[in-house]
Formats: structure tokens, C-alpha cells, sequence
């Protein structure tokens, strides 16, 4: 380094001094005083005198200054014992300390105790002091810049938890709408199918309501044989519209139970789970709804229709809509003409266990019979006048011609409500309504 670097001049020293700080000069002569005085004056910084340590630590209460220099060997108070005072009550303050050569043990004392920034040796040059209380005046601005920072950092941290607390709320409360929006257009799909399937049955009177047996059973088999929560809703679709294809049929073969058709109008018939089927061919979210469709007539031993499929080669949700539609084409008459009862139904069906129906799946539907059986008590019917807004329908409601006019499951808002009690009105009719008692099933268990 040069001389000039190794000794840098006042004006640059000036030039890097903190603006705005102060420093407190502490002895016991006068002129020692004004000589420190004289030595700071091209700092700029503002500089006050005392005479003892108890009139520093005076000025130090009133206005606490940022750099503390201070003699050793003072009456009353020496610097070392005053130093360590203002390091208890004001920590942030700089302190140095003036001192003998002689003075070296009470110096160390003045570390320890008053843990000092510097010491300076008497006599000083004024350069060295300036030095040194400028780098303690620039050490105490940046400790309070750092304090400052902490506490912005504290301020913003907690800024912060609460905007993420806030935004975490918003996503929540969005996502439950979300979530509530999805359940809603879940259900109202459903209720359309359902709608559509009421419909196309109400074509022939003898298999009005068919689909939604059908799908109701079909949906409880495949909770019991633990099908996912999507391919048991796609069973229970199947189960709605399985017979979709029917409405390619002429009315003479869908009059007549299926023992009973001529070979020409049975050929047309077996056309019907095909042309269902392709009904099915642009939506691709429900091509699984397609298959169960086209093989619900085939059997377990290979014997069935249209594709002779055997097996585990017949989807499983075709397997149970095969069971489930043979129990309720059973009860109603549609396979033999004559209606069976539940007892004669189940047996006839074990005939059929192994050959026209996969064993297991047989099993789990009859073991969904008992389990019906075994339910609690149907729930409460109310007339018009006692529904509330939020009660939930445990039954579809149907017109006396059958048509759907509500799913199950559906909540009731005051509008369906006044929309109830106005059809009972245009229909000189009254209306029982059964409600749930417990809250809703998941959508996939409660529409059928």
C-alpha cells in the first residue's frame, strides 16, 4: 500500500464518516475536553461533554448518544466502571475507552466488564481517534439497521402467515365450491339419466321403472364386491340405460316375455344390448358404460349374447347387471310371463349359479338381498306442508304416470318445495315425500 493509503486523509475520512450521529466525551478535565472536541469537529457529528461519570450517565437518560469515549482515571466513577453501566442500559451504544499505558489492568477490567469496542492510548493522535469513532459510530449504525431489518423481517413474516392464512382460506373456501359445483353437475347428470331411462320406459307400461331396479341392485353389488367409487357410478349408469337399446324394438316383441318370442322377433330382440351399445360410441368417458351394456345378456359358461363371451372375459359390471336385471325381469313377468316371488326368483337364479352367473357375483347380490331385508325401518313420509329447506329425498318421487319429478338424494331447496306443492295443486292430488333421517349417502350410493 502507499503512504496515502496506509494513512488515509481527513477529507476522506469525512467523506465516509455516518451523517447524523453523535458521541459523548467523558472526563474529568476541561481540556482534555475541548482537545477531543477539536480532534471530532471535522466529523460533523454532534458532540457532547461531561465532566463525570454520573453527569455522563445524566446525558445518556435525556439523549442517549451512539458512541461513548471515555477516560480511565476519573474521581468518583473511573471509565471502566462507567463503561460497563452504559453496557447494561444501553447495549446498542459503542464505547471506548482513553487510557494510560500504566492503566493496562483496570484496561482489561474495562474489557471484561464493560466489553468495550476500543481502547485508546494517551496521549492519541487525533487521527487514530477520529478513526476509531467513526468506525464505532458506522458499527452502532449498523447494528440499529440491523435491528431495523429484523423488525421489518419479523413484520413481514407475520404479513406474510397472515396473507398465506388468508390465500389458504380462499383456496379452501374455493376448492369446497369447486368441489360442491362437481357434485352438483355429478348429480344432475345423473338425474338426467335417470329422467331419459323413466322416459323410454314409460314406452311399455310392463318395464316401467326396470332401469332403476336394475341399477340400484347393480350399484349395491358392486359396493359389496368393493368396486371403486367410479366403476361402481358407471355400473349404476349402465344399470339405468342397459335396456336403451330397446327403443330400436317394435312394440309387438317388447309386449311379449322373452320365453315367448318367434325366432325372427327373438333375433331382433338379442340386437338390442348391440344397438345400446353403439349409442354409447362418441363419449369417451363412457366407453366402460358401452361394454357393460353390450354384454349384460352374456352368460358365465359362454351360451349368452351377442359375443359369446365366458368368464372373466364378460366385464364385471356386465356379470353384475346380468344378475341384477334377471332378478327384476323375474319379479315383474319379463322372462317367463308369470311373475315370481323373491323366494322363487333366488331359486330359480341358483339354478343358474356357475352356468348363466358368474358364482361370486351371485353370492355378493344375494347377500345385498338380506342385507335390505335386514335394513332399519323406511323412513318417514311428510306431507307437503312439513318439508323444509336441506331435507334430502330417500325415495324418487314419480307422477302417477310414473315420470321422474325428483331424484333421490336431491336436497330440497324452497324453490322445489314451492314447485312440489304447486304440482299437487295442478293435479288436485296430495304428495308423501319420504326424507332421510341421516345425512346424505355419497352421490354414487344414493341415486338409484
Amino acid at each position: 500500500m502507499t503512504a496515502d493509503q496506509d494513512h488515509p486523509t481527513e477529507d476522506a475520512i469525512a467523506a465516509q464518516a455516518p451523517s447524523a450521529w453523535s458521541v459523548l466525551c467523558v472526563d474529568d478535565e476541561p481540556n482534555i475536553l475541548a482537545a477531543l472536541k477539536r480532534a471530532l469537529r471535522p466529523e460533523g457529528c454532534r458532540v457532547l461533554t461531561a465532566q463525570s461519570g454520573a453527569e455522563a450517565l445524566a446525558l445518556m437518560e435525556d439523549d442517549p448518544t451512539d458512541v461513548v469515549v471515555s477516560d480511565m482515571r476519573m474521581p468518583g466513577m473511573d471509565g471502566a466502571t462507567l463503561l460497563a453501566k452504559i453496557r447494561q442500559r444501553w447495549p446498542e451504544t459503542e464505547r471506548i475507552l482513553l487510557t494510560g499505558y500504566s492503566d493496562m489492568a483496570e484496561t482489561v477490567a474495562a474489557i471484561n466488564g464493560g466489553q468495550i469496542y476500543r481502547y485508546i492510548h494517551k496521549p492519541w493522535d487525533d487521527l487514530e481517534v477520529r478513526i476509531a469513532v467513526r468506525q464505532a459510530a458506522e458499527r452502532r449504525a449498523l447494528g440499529r439497521e440491523r435491528t431495523r431489518l429484523e423488525v421489518l423481517t419479523r413484520q413481514q413474516n407475520v404479513a406474510l402467515q397472515a396473507l398465506n392464512a388468508e390465500l389458504e382460506a380462499k383456496v379452501q373456501a374455493r376448492t369446497l365450491d369447486l368441489a360442491q359445483a362437481n357434485e352438483q353437475l355429478k348429480r344432475n347428470y345423473l338425474t338426467s339419466i335417470k329422467i331419459f331411462a323413466n322416459l323410454m320406459e314409460l314406452r311399455h307400461g310392463v318395464g316401467a321403472g326396470h332401469g332403476k331396479r336394475t341399477g340400484d341392485l347393480a350399484r349395491r353389488t358392486a359396493a359389496a364386491m368393493g368396486c371403486s367409487a367410479e366403476q361402481t357410478q358407471d355400473i349404476l349408469v349402465a344399470g339405468l340405460l342397459h335396456d336403451v337399446g330397446f327403443m330400436a324394438l317394435p312394440d309387438h316383441v317388447l309386449d311379449k316375455p322373452v320365453g315367448r318370442l318367434a325366432p325372427d322377433e327373438l333375433k331382433l330382440y338379442k340386437r338390442h344390448p348391440v344397438v345400446g351399445a353403439q349409442a354409447f360410441m362418441a363419449l369417451d368417458a363412457h366407453q366402460e358404460v358401452a361394454d357393460y351394456i353390450r354384454s349384460h345378456h352374456e352368460r358365465f359358461d359362454g351360451a349368452g349374447f351377442p359375443d359369446g363371451l365366458a368368464g372373466a372375459d364378460v366385464p364385471l359390471g356386465a356379470r353384475i347387471l346380468a344378475v341384477a336385471s334377471s332378478y327384476d325381469d323375474l319379479l315383474r313377468g319379463h322372462l317367463t310371463g308369470g311373475q315370481l316371488t323373491d323366494t322363487e326368483a333366488q331359486t330359480l337364479m341358483l339354478r343358474g349359479r356357475g352356468g348363466q352367473f358368474d358364482p361370486d357375483v351371485l353370492d355378493a347380490f344375494l347377500n345385498v338381498l338380506q342385507a335390505g331385508r335386514e335394513r332399519t325401518p323406511a323412513p318417514p313420509s311428510l306431507d307437503t306442508d312439513h318439508l323444509q329447506p336441506g331435507m334430502v329425498l330417500s325415495k324418487d318421487l314419480l307422477s302417477k304416470e310414473g315420470v321422474l319429478l325428483l331424484s333421490a338424494g336431491q336436497a330440497l331447496t324452497r324453490e322445489t318445495i314451492w314447485r312440489i306443492q304447486r304440482y299437487e295443486v295442478l293435479e288436485n292430488t296430495t304428495i308423501k315425500i319420504e326424507i332421510q333421517q341421516d345425512k346424505p349417502t355419497p352421490l354414487h350410493q344414493g341415486l338409484a
